[in-house]
């Protein structure tokens, strides 16, 4: 979370650092497992507010598999809808005008769901994408 400025020249924003991915990959013969093309992303909730949730990390580590984000109507006059973000061991709930997500290198093949610290470079929430200048062609 990132708090707003006292003045309220600046709103409370929530910061994701999310693998992203972009594309699953149908298995082919002989292989039975799916692949994925993935992208270490920063998801920003902006103007925060109303939030509330669980979070379970007894005996694990600190790490978030998102399930599902759900976007409903707003609850009050404010006018920001509600978003709902469900994942193994947490479920969060929270008020916020809109997102933005930046991905911050280009997609990589992998075989797993996530990417490695190395592959993704490490924790970051910065807000710049990646330039398609940078992809070397399209996705297969």
């Amino acid at each position: 979370m990132q708090p707003g400025a006292p003045d309220g020249s600046l709103p409370p924003r929530l910061l994701l650092d999310i693998d992203y991915i972009v594309r699953w990959v149908h298995p082919v013969a002989p292989q039975t497992h799916f692949s994925f093309w993935t992208a270490p992303s920063t998801l920003v909730f902006d103007d925060v507010w109303d939030f509330e949730g669980d979070l379970d990390f007894k005996g694990m580590g600190l790490s978030l598999q998102i399930d599902h984000l759900r976007r409903s109507a707003p609850e009050d006059g404010r006018g920001g809808p509600q978003w709902h973000l469900e994942g193994h061991f947490f479920d969060l709930k929270f008020q916020a005008t809109g997102f933005h997500q930046y991905l911050r290198q280009a997609p990589q093949y992998a075989q797993r769901l996530v990417l490695s610290n190395s592959e993704r470079g490490g924790i970051s929430f910065a807000e710049i994408a990646f330039s398609s200048n940078q992809l070397p062609g399209r996705l297969p």
